[in-house]
C-alpha cells in the first residue's frame, strides 16, 4: 500500500509575488484615497502647511544653499584627486587628522541639515572613510558657533555652553561608532576605491584650494544668518554680505578665465545680467543670485572637459538629492507644521510630553527635533517658545542637539545615499546621544 502524501501549497513564483505587491500597493492606494480628510480643518490645515514649508524651503534655501552645495559636491568629484581625500579623510588616514579635518571642515561651513548632504555625499563617493564623513555629516550643521553663542544668550549660559560641547563630542563619538559598526564593510569598500585613486587633474594644490575656498566663501557669505542683531563682527558681515558675496563672485569669475579659459564674453554676459537684476531688484538679491548660478550652469554644460565634467557631476547629485529633500519637506511640514503653525500632530502634545527629565521626555523631544527641519539657527526661537511652555533644559538641551544635524528630508537622501542600515544606525546615534545627553544635563541643573 503506497504511503499517501499530502500536497502542500504551490509557492509563488517571483513574479506573482511582485503582482501581489502591486495589487497590494494600488488597493493601499486605493483605500487611503477614499477615506482622505479632505474637508476636516486639522488636514486641510496640514496640508497647507507642508505646501508652506515647500514654498518657504525653495524659495529661501535652494538658490541659496542647495544650488551652490550642489556645485561644490560635483566639483570634489572632478578636481580633487582622490589620492587627497584618502590621505586626510580615507580609512587609513591618522584617527586625529581624519576627525580633525572632519569636524573643522564642518564647523567653517556651518550649513543646516540638508546643504551639507551633497557635501557629504561628494566626499563619500571619493572615498572618504565612514568615520570622518559620519563626523563631517553632524558636525556641518551642529557646531555652528552663532548659533551656540545665539543659544547661550537667549536660553542661557549652561544650555548654550553644553551644546557646544556636546556638538563637539558627538562629531567624534558618532564618527568612531559609525566606523566600528560597519568596519568590516568599510574595509571591503576602500579596497575597492582604492585602487581607482590615480590620476586627476594637474592643477596645483594652491589652485585647487584657492578655487575651492573661493565656491564656499560664495556658499557662506549668500547664506550669512542676518539673526544677530547686536554690534559685532556677526552683525557686521550680514550687514554687508552681499558686497562680500559680489567681490567673491568675481574671484571666481576671474579663476574661471585664467585656469579653465572660460570666454570672456561668457563671463562679461553672465555678470552684465546678475548686476542688471541686483539693482533692479535691490531688495530681493535672491533673483540675482539666481541668475548667477543659472549663468554658472550654462557655463559649464556648453563646455568641454573638465568644466563638461563638472556640469555632469552636478547634475548626478541634483537629480538624486532635490527631489527627495523637496517631498521630506513636504511631509515633515505635514506632519509638523512650521514654527508657530499646526502640522497633524497637535504641538500641545509635543510641548506637554517634553517637560520635566525623564528618558522619555528627554527621547521624545531628541526624535521630535530629528524629524522637523530646522534652518540655521531657527532651533532657537522654537525651543524658547517650549520653554516657556513648560519644557525642561535636558529635553531643551536634546533637542539642540539632535534638530539642526538631522530632519525627515535629510534622513531620504542618505537612504539613497549610503543605505538603510548605515541611514538607521546614524541617526539612531544622534537621537540617542542627544537623549542620553539632555538627560545627564537634566540632572544637574
Amino acid at each position: 500500500m503506497q504511503p499517501s502524501t499530502a500536497a502542500g501549497p504551490t509557492p509563488l513564483s517571483p513574479e506573482s509575488r511582485r503582482q501581489l505587491l502591486i495589487g497590494g500597493g494600488l488597493l493601499a492606494a486605493f483605500l487611503a484615497a477614499y477615506f482622505l480628510p479632505v474637508g476636516q480643518a486639522r488636514f486641510d490645515g496640514a496640508v497647507n502647511e507642508g505646501l508652506q514649508l515647500v514654498r518657504w524651503y525653495t524659495r529661501e534655501h535652494v538658490v541659496l544653499c542647495l544650488l551652490p552645495a550642489f556645485f561644490i559636491a560635483g566639483a570634489i568629484g572632478v578636481f580633487v584627486r582622490r589620492e587627497s581625500v584618502m590621505r586626510y579623510l580615507g580609512a587609513g588616514a591618522s584617527r586625529p587628522v581624519a576627525y580633525g579635518v572632519a569636524s573643522v571642515a564642518g564647523t567653517l561651513l556651518a550649513v543646516c541639515s540638508c546643504t551639507v548632504l551633497p557635501l557629504f555625499a561628494g566626499i563619500w563617493r571619493m572615498g572618504a572613510g565612514l568615520g570622518p564623513a559620519s563626523a563631517f555629516l553632524y558636525s556641518g550643521p551642529a557646531i555652528n558657533v552663532l548659533a551656540i553663542v545665539l543659544t547661550a544668550r537667549v536660553l542661557g549660559i549652561d544650555i548654550g555652553a553644553a551644546r557646544a560641547v556636546g556638538a563637539i563630542g558627538f562629531a567624534v563619538v558618532i564618527g568612531l561608532a559609525m566606523a566600528a559598526l560597519f568596519r568590516r564593510e568599510e574595509a571591503q569598500r576602500q579596497t575597492l576605491v582604492a585602487p581607482a585613486a590615480s590620476g586627476g587633474p594637474t592643477r596645483s594644490l594652491w589652485q585647487t584650494a584657492t578655487w575651492f575656498g573661493l565656491m564656499a566663501a560664495i556658499l557662506i557669505f549668500a547664506t550669512w544668518s542676518e539673526a544677530e542683531r547686536e554690534p559685532g563682527i556677526y552683525a557686521t558681515i550680514a550687514r554687508f554680505k552681499w558686497i562680500l558675496t559680489s567681490l567673491v563672485a568675481l574671484g571666481f569669475a576671474v579663476a574661471l578665465r585664467a585656469w579653465f579659459g572660460v570666454a570672456w564674453w561668457k563671463l562679461v554676459a553672465s555678470a552684465a545680467a546678475v548686476a542688471v537684476l541686483a539693482f533692479t531688484l535691490p531688495d530681493e538679491p535672491t533673483w540675482a543670485f539666481a541668475v548667477g548660478i543659472a549663468a554658472l550652469g550654462v557655463i559649464t554644460a556648453t563646455s568641454k572637459g573638465e568644466l563638461r565634467d563638472w556640469f555632469d557631476s552636478t547634475w548626478e547629485f541634483t537629480k538624486q538629492i532635490a527631489p527627495l529633500l523637496l517631498g521630506g519637506v513636504f511631509v515633515a511640514g505635514l506632519l509638523l507644521g512650521r514654527p508657530g503653525h499646526e502640522g497633524l500632530i497637535p504641538s500641545e502634545w509635543v510641548a506637554g510630553a517634553v517637560g520635566g527629565n525623564s528618558l522619555g521626555a528627554n527621547f521624545l523631544s531628541a526624535l521630535v527635533g530629528a524629524l522637523m527641519y530646522f534652518a540655521t539657527l531657527t532651533e532657537i526661537p522654537i525651543v524658547q517658545g517650549l520653554v516657556g511652555s513648560g519644557m525642561g533644559k535636558g529635553p531643551a538641551l536634546a533637542l539642540l542637539l539632535a534638530g539642526p544635524a538631522l530632519s525627515l528630508p535629510s534622513m531620504l537622501v542618505l537612504h539613497s545615499v549610503m543605505g538603510a542600515r548605515k541611514t538607521l544606525a546614524f541617526c539612531a546615534l544622534v537621537v540617542g546621544c542627544a537623549t542620553l545627553t539632555g538627560w545627564c544635563f537634566g540632572l544637574f541643573v
